[in-house]
């Protein structure tokens, strides 16, 4: 199916868990996945992952319609918000993020007497991921097929063309931080 997927991660999370007790950066992180569930929730995905220091979410078509690319990228602008990214002073924790469109297989994984999880496999999950490590402090990076099904307004947006790792060919991608010249949703 055609859906979005939002990964967000911690910039720098092994330098910042240096500098802070274990107990100290549990909370830290825990405090990122709060914030993180808790806009994902408002934005109707669903939770695919928390993991590490990284989040990720799916915007489906079933949920929100045709709509799953705007929530995508809405959400990662909000997330930017709950993290502090709008304070003077900086980010309560700096993270980045990647927004990407396209076909993936949803479903269930695992055998009849394993596990099982809810998860999105292929070449879009792998894609948003790489988005998302690709991204610095306080960027979103919103693919050419999300911008697209978001009808994004891009003038005046920064573009780039990325060379992500597993990828044989470059990904152009429109730059969105809270200071951008448009707004998203």
């Amino acid at each position: 199916m055609e859906l979005s997927l939002l990964f967000a991660d911690v910039r720098g999370s092994t330098t910042i868990a240096e500098s802070m007790s274990p107990k100290d950066f549990s909370r830290l992180i825990d405090r990122f996945y709060n914030a993180a569930s808790k806009v994902l929730i408002q934005t109707d995905a669903l939770i695919d992952k928390i993991i590490g220091d990284q989040v990720a979410g799916m915007y489906v078509p079933g949920l929100v319609q045709q709509e799953h690319a705007k929530r995508a990228i809405q959400a990662a602008m909000d997330l930017l918000r709950a993290t502090g990214h709008e304070d003077p002073a900086g980010p309560w924790v700096p993270m980045g993020a990647g927004v990407h469109t396209g076909v993936a297989w949803v479903g269930a994984v695992g055998s009849k007497e394993g596990s099982h999880d809810i998860t999105v496999l292929g070449d879009t999950p792998n894609t948003a991921a790489r988005l998302s490590s690709s991204a610095a402090t306080g960027e979103i990076l919103v693919s050419e097929p999300a911008a697209a099904a978001a009808e994004l307004p891009t003038d005046g947006l920064e573009k780039r063309s990325l060379d992500l790792k597993g990828k044989t060919e470059p990904v152009s991608v429109y730059v969105l931080t809270l200071g951008a010249p448009i707004k998203a949703a």
